[in-house]
């Protein structure tokens, strides 16, 4: 079994070690020896049966463990983990729960994590680092770049691209052949029927920008 530590120790990171307890239970594989957090409020814990091993810092002290990020922020999950490569020789582990449907015919890179019950079809490209959380499909052909995190319940259909650091909110619907920009946040429920900018927030049925990041609003 190879040792594995969990960046995160929120609701996310103890959803992703029980990802680690589920594929473990079809083949021992990891040995998940806790989290990484840099809260000082729960340094020295345990969360789920699972000790907080320290902040960042202590990564050092683990140098043959694999690591992942439990962090749903797209953003957040990028400064953390472009951190960890600069001061720290490290790998990264990608997760994908028993459950998950999908064909022979797709690349999940490294440190992504495939959450319970989704489904991925064929000729799909799925980036570094990212989540697809619960209940999530993925359709024919959909590129889904470095950073980009998918909340439960989301729908990707086939030909779609996603930019580096998007965030699909939960229930989120996007029809073929669409295209969002890097870093635009998707409303929760949102159906995406037209090319999204980058750097907005959309929402709606259908889905459109409300506020760009540079402060301008879209009436």
């Amino acid at each position: 079994m190879k040792d594995l530590i969990i960046i995160g120790a929120s609701g996310f990171g103890r959803e992703v070690a029980w990802l680690v307890e589920r594929i473990n239970a079809q083949e021992p594989t990891w040995k998940l020896l806790g989290f990484i957090d840099d809260n000082q409020s729960i340094q020295g814990k345990h969360i789920n049966g699972y000790a907080v091993l320290g902040t960042t810092s202590a990564i050092a002290d683990y140098p043959d463990a694999y690591l992942v990020c439990a962090v749903g922020a797209a953003k957040v999950r990028k400064s953390i983990i472009e951190r960890i490569k600069e001061n720290y020789n490290v790998k990264f582990a990608t997760l994908i729960d028993p459950s998950v449907e999908r064909s022979d015919c797709l690349n999940i890179g490294a440190g992504s994590i495939i959450c319970a019950h989704s489904i991925l079809t064929v000729n799909i490209e799925i980036g570094n680092h990212v989540i697809i959380n619960l209940d999530c499909t993925v359709g024919h052909d959909a590129k889904l770049k470095d950073y980009v995190t998918v909340y439960p319940s989301v729908n990707v259909s086939g030909n779609v691209l996603i930019g580096e650091c998007v965030e699909l909110g939960t229930g989120t619907q996007i029809i073929q052949g669409k295209e969002i920009g890097s870093e635009t946040i998707v409303g929760a429920g949102a159906v995406v029927v037209k090319d999204l900018p980058a750097k907005c927030t959309a929402v709606g049925s259908p889905a459109r920008p409300i506020k760009f990041f540079d402060g301008e609003e879209k009436e």
